[in-house]
């Protein structure tokens, strides 16, 4: 891998978009998205080097080759239900360097999504997309929530 902040990140060469996964943790141990929980993988040093898509956010847009992803945090563990505003966490300051230094980064769709882009079961790898913008805005519960619109590159 290039010191670059802008290189691509590893390890791509071993998949390619529509490759499956079953569950969280056989995507994990693949080593394409490492957090078995987390949506948002990645450093704040480095930027973000994956996400998943699953739908447990009531914001999240998803359009196919644009995503309107939100951020991390503020949610109800038990029911899933935004009750605070988002922080810059780490999670989301992965993301907003990743914006900064217009390092792709990996979506994963999770079946859990439930739209017209979504695995029937499991998680697939959709390719590299770009964080093109970043914002702060109230969500549809009322709460502060970030927002990241990104792009899918071209394979």
């Amino acid at each position: 891998m290039s010191s670059k902040p802008w290189s691509v990140p590893t390890p791509l060469e071993n998949f390619k978009p529509g490759d499956w996964f079953a569950n969280r943790i056989e995507l994990s141990l693949s080593g394409l998205h490492r957090p078995r929980r987390a949506g948002i993988g990645g450093t704040i040093r480095n930027g973000s080097d994956s996400i998943v898509l699953s739908g447990v956010y009531e914001d999240d847009v998803d359009l196919g080759d644009v995503v309107w992803y939100v951020g991390h945090g503020g949610r109800d563990a038990k029911t899933g239900r935004q009750i605070a505003d988002q922080t810059l966490d780490r999670y989301n300051l992965a993301l907003m360097r990743s914006y900064e230094t217009g390092r792709p980064l990996r979506l994963i769709r999770g079946a859990t999504l439930q739209n017209q882009f979504a695995p029937e079961t499991g998680y697939r790898y959709e390719g590299l997309y770009r964080v093109v913008e970043a914002e702060r805005i109230v969500g549809k519960s009322g709460f502060r929530v970030w927002m990241f619109r990104l792009v899918q590159l071209a394979p």
